[in-house]
């Protein structure tokens, strides 16, 4: 079965950090671009960050540059996403997706396979 499933979410105080992981599955994501994005309650999915088959370029939406480092492994299969410096306006389910092409770009939401999504919460 092919499947992204995310972990390291949780509640932590605003200025704290996290680190998300993906782990893919049922096939080889060597070659495929991985990206995460968030929805917060009431709100639509957003881009947060995307990064291609090798690694060597990143996207990040303005919200959480500088802030956020999207890296993967692929020995591992595993995409991460490093938070600092957390806000509350972080809060959001995020969601791991990777896509059958190697490449992405600033807000790609060609995006075909999707995670259940982990639970962000920063309180003030």
């Amino acid at each position: 079965q092919v499947q992204l499933v995310e972990s390291g979410g949780g509640l932590v105080q605003a200025g704290g950090s996290l680190r998300l992981s993906c782990a893919a599955s049922g096939r080889d994501f060597s070659s495929s671009a991985m990206g995460w994005f968030r929805q917060a309650p009431g709100k639509e999915r957003e881009f947060v960050a995307t990064i291609n088959w090798t690694g060597a370029s990143t996207f990040y939406a303005d919200s959480v540059k500088g802030r956020f480092t999207i890296s993967r492994d692929n020995t591992k299969n595993t995409v991460y996403l490093q938070m600092n410096s957390l806000k509350p306006e972080d809060t959001a389910v995020y969601y791991c997706a990777a896509k059958s092409f190697s490449y992405t770009r600033y807000g790609d939401p060609n995006f075909d396979l999707w995670g259940q999504g982990t639970q962000v919460t920063v309180s003030s």
